[in-house]
This record gives C-alpha cells, sequence and structure tokens, in this order.
C-alpha cells in the first residue's frame, strides 16, 4: 500500500506541471512531425524546395510559444513550422522591434495623416461610375497658401500609383519577382523645359525617371546571375508603366505618355479649373453641396469633434465570425486572385481562427498581464461601424506577434496594412503601462532573397534572429552581408570587430533603406499565407544520423497517458534495444528543433 501510494505521489509529481510556464498558466503537449518538405510561396520554384521541422500542439502555452518564436518558430493555424535554414530554398529570419525605439519613417508619418484626413473629410476619394470607392485617392490641398505642400502631396501620390503598378508587372511575370526593384521618385519640371515634347495644347508637370533605373536593375542581375531573362530598354518600360497610370491620370486631370524613357505628366490647359499651371499643383475643387444634416461622428478612438467618419478599433480572441470571414473572402478574391473554391469558411478557420494558444485572462491583481489577457487575437478596423481590416495576432508574455492581416479592396488607398503595423506598434507601447514585460513587435518573418518580404525592415530599429546562436543582431548590421548569401550566421558578424565597425558605416549608407518600403501593401505577414498553401509532406529520408546524434534526451518529458508525465531517463527500461534506438534518434531530432530548456518543459507526445 505505501508502495502504491509512493508511486502515485511520483505520478502526480509529474503530471500538469510540464509547461505550466509562469503563475501555472497550463501546459504544452506537442507531437513531433519532423521534417517536411514543399512548394515555396516566395520563389516559386515549383519543386519542393521549401524545408521545415513541424509540430502539432494538442494545446500551446503563451511562455512556450514565447520561447518558441525566439527560436524560429512560427505557427499558422494549430500547426507549429520552423525553417530549415541552411536547407531551405529562402531563408526566413525572425525580425521584431523593440516599440519604444521605433523611429517613424517619412512614407510612415504620411500613412498616418493621410488617414487623419481621410476621417477629418478632408481627403477626397474618386468615385466610379456606379457611386462605389475606388482605389484612387488625392489630397484636397489648400488654396489659401498653398504651394511646395500640395505639389508634395501629389507627386507622392503619382510615385505611389507607379510603385503599385510596378508591383503588378512583377505579379504578371512582366517584371522578375526575385529581385528588389528601386521606387519611383516623381520630380516637378521647372518652367523652362515645360515645352518639351508637350502639344500646343498642354503643358508639362511632372516626370519621373523611374524606367532608367529599373532597366539597369535589370542589367545588373542578369550579368551577376547569368540569367537568360530578355533585357527591357527604358522606353518599354516606360510605356508599360505608363499605360497602367493613364486612367489614374485623367481621373486627375491630366494625361500620361512615355517619351525617351521618362514618364512624362501633362496638364490640359482647357482644364485650368482643375490645374493650376503656375503652381503644378491640383486646384481644390468648388465646394459640393451638403445633401447631409448629419452631424460630425464622434471618432471612439480620441476623435476630434471635426471628424466626418466615426473610426473604431476592437481587440477580440480569435473565434469565427461571418462578417470577417466575407471581408477575407473578398480580400483573398480581389488582391490575391485566389480561386472561389478554395476560400471557404474551413480553411478560413483552420488559418486564422483556430489557434493552440491556452488564453491567459487578465486579472486585476496580476500586473503581468495585460487587460485583454494573452492568446490570440483578432483586431478589428472599423469605419463609420463597417469593418474595413482585421489583423490577426498573438499577444505573448514579451511581444505582439504579428499573424495576418486582410482589408477591404475599396479602401487600398488607405494603405491600410502600414496604417495597421503602426496600431499594433502603439498598442504594444500603451500596454507596458500595464504589462512591463511586453515590449516588442513581432512582424514575423524577414525573407532578404523575397523583394516582397523586404518591407519589415523599414520598421526601424529592427533586429534579425540569428538561426544558429539565437541572439538578436541588429537588420543594419545583418544587410550587407544577406546582400551576398541568403543563408548567414548573423551573430558571427555581430560579435566580430568587423562587425562592430561596419555599423556606422551602414547607418550612413543606408539610412534611405527606410525609404524604400514595399508600396504593394498586401499584407503585413505575407510568409504565412505561403507557408500554409503549401503542400506539406513527411521526408525523412534525407536526414542523416549525424543531424540526430549528440542531443541529451534524459530529461525530455514525455506523456505516457492522460495527464502523466515521466521523463525519459525513467522510462528507457520500457523499450527492447531496438525500440528505444529509433526512439531517441526521435526525441534526439526534437531536442535539436526546440531546444533543451523547452524539451524539459513541453510534454511530448508519442502518439
Amino acid at each position: 500500500m505505501a508502495e502504491a501510494k509512493k508511486k502515485r505521489g511520483e505520478e502526480a509529481s509529474t503530471s500538469g506541471g510540464g509547461g505550466g510556464g509562469i503563475g501555472g498558466r497550463g501546459e504544452s503537449v506537442v507531437t513531433d512531425c519532423g521534417r517536411q518538405k514543399s512548394t515555396c510561396g516566395y520563389c516559386k520554384s515549383g519543386a519542393r524546395t521549401s524545408i521545415s521541422h513541424g509540430l502539432w500542439p494538442q494545446s500551446l502555452t503563451v511562455d512556450d510559444y514565447q520561447a518558441l518564436i525566439d527560436r524560429g518558430w512560427r505557427r499558422s493555424g494549430c500547426y507549429l513550422y520552423k525553417p530549415d535554414m541552411e536547407k531551405t530554398c529562402c531563408p526566413s529570419y525572425t525580425i521584431r522591434l523593440k516599440t519604444s525605439e521605433f523611429v517613424p519613417s517619412k512614407e510612415q508619418v504620411r500613412v498616418s495623416k493621410r488617414m487623419q484626413r481621410f476621417l477629418d473629410g478632408t481627403l477626397d476619394v474618386k468615385k466610379t461610375n456606379n457611386g462605389e470607392s475606388c482605389n484612387i485617392a488625392t489630397e484636397s490641398p489648400v488654396v489659401d497658401g498653398g504651394g511646395k505642400d500640395e505639389t508634395d502631396q501629389f507627386m507622392h501620390f503619382f510615385s505611389e500609383q507607379i510603385n503599385n503598378s510596378v508591383q503588378v508587372c512583377v505579379k504578371s511575370g512582366e517584371f522578375p519577382s526575385d529581385i528588389q526593384l528601386p521606387k519611383a521618385s516623381i520630380k516637378r519640371v521647372v518652367p523652362a523645359k515645360r515645352n518639351l515634347q508637350a502639344d500646343n495644347s498642354e503643358e508639362l508637370i511632372f516626370s519621373c525617371n523611374i524606367a532608367f533605373q529599373i532597366s539597369a536593375t535589370l542589367r545588373r542581375f542578369k550579368k551577376d546571375f547569368h540569367t537568360e531573362s530578355s533585357e527591357l530598354s527604358p522606353t518599354t518600360i516606360a510605356e508599360i508603366l505608363a499605360s497602367h497610370s493613364k486612367q489614374t491620370a485623367e481621373a486627375c486631370g491630366l494625361s500620361v505618355r512615355a517619351c525617351y524613357g521618362h514618364i512624362n505628366f501633362y496638364s490640359f490647359t482647357k482644364q485650368s479649373d482643375l490645374i493650376d499651371p503656375r503652381r503644378s499643383v491640383i486646384s481644390k475643387p468648388a465646394p459640393t453641396t451638403n445633401i447631409s444634416n448629419e452631424r460630425p461622428l464622434k471618432r471612439s478612438c480620441g476623435a476630434r469633434e471635426s471628424q466626418r467618419h466615426k473610426f473604431e478599433i476592437r481587440l477580440k480572441q480569435s473565434s469565427f465570425d461571418y462578417e470577417e470571414y466575407s471581408l477575407y473572402k473578398k480580400y483573398q478574391l480581389t488582391v490575391h486572385n485566389d480561386v472561389p473554391d478554395d476560400v471557404t469558411e474551413s480553411s478560413y478557420k483552420r488559418f486564422l481562427v483556430d489557434t493552440p494558444l491556452t488564453y491567459i485572462p487578465p486579472n486585476d491583481n496580476n500586473a503581468a498581464v495585460p487587460p485583454c489577457g494573452f492568446g490570440s487575437f483578432h483586431q478589428q478596423y472599423l469605419v463609420d461601424g463597417k469593418l474595413i481590416a482585421v489583423g490577426v495576432v498573438d499577444i505573448l508574455p514579451k511581444c505582439l506577434s504579428s499573424k495576418y492581416l486582410f482589408w477591404d479592396p475599396d479602401f487600398a488607398f488607405l494603405s491600410l496594412g502600414k496604417f495597421s503595423a503602426l496600431q499594433e506598434i502603439k498598442w504594444v507601447n500603451e500596454s507596458q503601462l500595464r504589462c512591463p514585460s511586453l515590449q516588442y513587435y513581432y512582424l514575423g518573418y524577414y525573407i532578404h532573397s523575397c523583394s516582397k518580404m523586404r518591407y519589415k525592415a523599414a520598421y526601424r530599429p529592427s533586429e534579425l534572429l540569428c538561426p544558429f546562436r539565437y541572439q538578436w543582431v541588429p537588420y543594419d548590421i545583418s544587410k550587407p552581408f544577406l546582400d551576398r548569401k541568403k543563408y548567414v550566421i548573423l551573430s558571427d558578424y555581430a560579435t566580430s570587430q568587423k562587425g562592430e565597425s561596419l555599423l556606422l558605416n551602414v547607418l550612413d549608407n543606408h539610412m534611405e533603406d527606410q525609404e524604400n518600403e514595399a508600396t504593394n501593401d498586401v499584407l503585413v505577414n505575407e510568409d504565412e499565407i505561403a507557408e500554409f498553401d503549401s503542400d506539406f509532406s513527411d521526408d525523412e529520408s534525407d536526414e542523416s544520423d549525424s543531424e540526430t546524434n549528440g542531443a541529451d534526451v534524459s530529461n525530455v518529458l514525455i506523456g505516457v497517458r492522460a495527464n502523466v508525465h515521466r521523463r525519459f531517463k525513467d522510462l528507457r527500461h520500457a523499450f527492447d534495444q531496438s525500440q528505444r534506438k529509433f526512439v531517441e534518434s526521435q526525441i534526439q531530432r526534437y531536442v535539436r528543433a526546440v531546444g533543451t530548456e523547452l524539451s524539459e518543459k513541453m510534454v511530448y507526445s508519442l502518439a
């Protein structure tokens, strides 16, 4: 009887205490999926060149998931994966930002101001023939005291339009997708040169030479990598981009044409009521009659009383919401050109609703938990009660981890991808008052070899996770080495004398990078959808014994049966020699993937 009581006491001491986390937050129970190979959503190679390690958690504490993402793991629904950085085709580096040190770029400031102008009613949104909003917005300049500010607004707007056209060409295959192309910059044409290439009825106002820069970039790429891609001349590139900008320009009372590699914008003298050639800015149209007596709506997020639109941000626990799903489907069909049959409720739930994270509710007596608690959430953005965007995030002990964003294509002119990132950064800063451990904003994976992912580095000063030592290395130190090689042990350069001396040079030479963030504004974490849509399959045949040998598995916590856990050293006797060798090799592989500390906290399910 005494022995039985002793045995039950030992089992009790090893049950429920594996992944307890801070303050008794439950336990993590995981099944190891091993190595997985899939097609890649970034380089589009077509072959199963994307290689990762996978886990299926039955449950997962926020503390253990925080430790996992600090070792390069991410989740897609309830599935956890970690890229095999040395072997995968597109190495994915975890990227984060310490929000208290965040310095917004000029473009990020413009995004905030544009949203404010929209809420104030001073951002003029053009209408389509059927009266619905389209993705064209022009800044309504102030007539009195006008001049430079209005001109800058116009040039910035059309620079963004051309950049969007470049991204369209990349998606359609007209431009290659595996290099980072330069960004457009519209310039004002001085009066002395305005008669060049202009008809008598037109006047040249603005011009852009982006076609020459793109052509030069393509030539260098072809030379460096010995590709067989056809060479596009500046003239051809300018004609392609001008054709994309024609409709937008005409909506603003301008004409656009390619001219010897330049993209030129002309005003019509017969439309001088819209364009003032002497100032080269859009003049403010006559005020429209106010057909509504509706009083200005007060913004629920500290808005001014003069605002015309009510703006709200709501944070809710992850759960299925049909309105959210409808917006997600519209986004996927319009922005990503998905097939309607593929955007189902079940696929949406698996990807963005299901979560293995154990929710930790707020506790008035516990300052270590934010008011919303810890877990998986959907952050809703509403204008006048209409849902325009949803950010899927995980709130963990040290960070807000951004997983995915989908938004209403009718509101693309608001750059909701950038705007939501700025709001999430702001949320972290505000939450530190209640939960001091919350200091970071995680943007998912940074993939230097994929130009569409480089925009994440524009949230400065960011850090990348070294894939070998799991130390955080400033992006400014990492970038020059990633320019040369896809896979880099970043901590080697961070701790070397060479790396330290590079920092000042990098800061001087690459400050313009914060202005070169992606303008396609598709999403914050596009890596998540690429992983989710891939066709995963087990592939252990390539895994050599040398990759799994060496890890100490004695203290790995093993799930024996429900709520009963034992250390592996106490279970060795339960296997014969051949079984023990196989099981040990599997557990060693698991330890190498999650690390010794986590393997002794999380419960490894033999199932």
